[in-house]
């Protein structure tokens, strides 16, 4: 593929706009489609739902050319994390690219890339691009329960709707509020709604361990996730020499030290006063996400203004002369206004053809992508974001390069037969760690180092043994990464047109 050729970016969230920018200083000519009427993906003002905070602090959670404003407190809110990807499509002169408003309902494959359907303010439309690159978030769909008796519910003045639908902490002054799960989104909303709220329950099918953002004096959440000695805690599927040590015969050293925070989380948080320790260790704390503890959710439970029903569904839903209302299966009947489910997320992309969704999932609709950017088989398509991470914005930023490397001929792909091997292992590998909750093979929760230093080793770009050395115990800084963007302008030759693999055929780097 020449600098001439066009690439359509469904989705204007963090990756989207990352792969846009990276692309665009590449030479390539970019359109960034999005149905929201501003950038931001799960941070746009159409799904900011109350007590909505960013999971990391802005040292760590940006971009490595754009650091978090210095006026932002250390954890941005929704609106801020909001207003800084908007200040970095200012930054980047990315708004002519934008088409906002701009919904892709249909893609199909043609010999010469993709034929796209389009729908904005003005209808449909035709549009066309030599290369896709789907970045449409792995966290956008919602997935709301399909509960026995929501008629009868509705009927009774009942309502119910996805966390990423409440906006307004307002519109519950006064009504009786069920949140259903225990994730971040269900705790963060429980904790703002119970200000306000005449009642808040929580019912939560299980409990999950989450980890305070400040633990003790030299133990954070930070320090735990993004650090090299703290991700080695966790098995990845290839051990280095430390991690075989850690998950070999140094396992009690590795043991002890999960052993000793479970205690810490479980007296700092009062878990067991409040009768809501989680089953089983603490290391299962990263799944396709990594539990982090909502600001006063805990204090709110134990002044009574939060209740949870912990190890429970709700069964039926009620109405009738006692008004709108829950049951639950561990029985009991709760008052219910409103009911927000916070019940994760189905991945999917559903403008393409079913032909095409075929190729790109296996029979549980988990993504078979190499580097979870490249599906083999299917030519002119890339993903971007489907390496879900705690540092999103750095993994998206370097996928971006790998990208636009393979793109120019600069990446030497296996064969297709050793990347569907690699994809089939690795899909086996995320089942058998997180018992399948890995966001159908789209989250690289925790190992978000490990997925930077593979797509690195491909680029045949090297940190310097200091950074990575310093890395082991200290958070990784973003900024450590810019040197990539340089290193790729600097040697920006003429690539042989290429296309993306299709079949058994594959790109070969120079």
């Amino acid at each position: 593929m020449t600098s001439g050729n066009r690439i359509a970016i469904v989705g204007a969230g963090i990756a989207g706009l990352a792969c846009a920018k990276v692309l665009r200083q590449e030479g390539f000519p970019v359109e960034v489609f999005d149905r929201t009427p501003d950038v931001g993906g799960v941070w746009s003002a159409t799904r900011r739902y109350p007590g909505l905070r960013a999971q990391n602090s802005k040292h760590t959670y940006h971009f490595s050319d754009y650091p978090m404003p210095s006026d932002y407190p250390r954890v941005p809110d929704g609106q801020q994390m909001q207003a800084y990807l908007d200040g970095y499509v200012r930054h980047n002169g990315l708004g002519e690219h934008l088409r906002l408003n701009t919904e892709v309902v249909a893609a199909d494959p043609v010999d010469s890339g993709w034929l796209l359907e389009i729908r904005d303010k003005d209808g449909i439309h035709r549009a066309s691009c030599d290369h896709l690159v789907i970045a449409n978030g792995v966290f956008s769909d919602p997935v709301v329960p399909d509960f026995h008796g929501a008629d009868t519910f509705r009927r009774a003045g009942g309502q119910m709707g996805p966390a990423s639908k409440f906006h307004d902490v307002e519109s519950v002054r006064g009504k009786s509020v069920v949140v259903v799960g225990y994730g971040k989104s269900a705790c963060d909303i429980a904790e703002a709604v119970s200000h306000v709220a005449a009642s808040t329950d929580v019912v939560a099918r299980r409990l999950l361990w989450k980890m305070p953002r400040k633990l003790a004096r030299v133990l954070d959440y930070e320090r735990l996730m993004l650090t090299r000695l703290g991700e080695a805690h966790f098995r990845y599927q290839e051990l280095g020499r430390f991690e075989r040590f850690l998950h070999g015969s140094g396992h009690s050293f590795r043991d002890t030290n999960f052993d000793v925070i479970q205690e810490l989380v479980t007296k700092h948080m009062n878990l067991r006063e409040l009768g809501l320790v989680p089953d089983g260790r603490f290391e299962e704390i990263a799944e396709s996400t990594v539990g982090i503890t909502t600001e006063n959710f805990y204090e709110q439970v134990a002044a009574g203004r939060i209740a949870v029903h912990r190890d429970t569904t709700i069964s039926e839903m009620l109405g009738g002369e006692q008004g709108p209302g829950v049951q639950l299966s561990s029985g009991g009947r709760i008052q219910a206004d409103i009911v927000i489910c916070a019940t994760g997320y189905r991945q999917r992309v559903p403008f393409l053809t079913p032909y095409i969704q075929r190729q790109l999932t296996d029979d549980d609709g988990n993504f078979r992508l190499h580097r979870q950017i490249l599906p083999v088989g299917v030519p002119n398509l890339t993903f971007a974001g489907y390496n879900s991470s705690v540092i999103s914005a750095l993994n998206a930023e370097v996928a971006a390069h790998w990208t636009a490397a393979l793109l120019r001929g600069r990446i030497a792909l296996p064969a297709a037969e050793e990347m569907t091997t690699q994809v089939d292992e690795r899909l086996r590998w995320m089942a058998e760690r997180t018992n399948g909750h890995h966001a159908h093979g789209t989250a690289i929760t925790p190992f978000s180092i490990h997925n930077i230093d593979e797509m690195l080793a491909d680029l045949k770009y090297r940190l310097s043994l200091r950074t990575r050395a310093a890395q082991w115990f200290r958070t990784v800084r973003p900024s450590s990464y810019r040197g990539l963007g340089q290193r790729r302008a600097q040697t920006n030759e003429p690539s042989p047109g290429i296309q993306v693999p299709a079949g058994t055929q594959a790109a070969q780097g120079n």
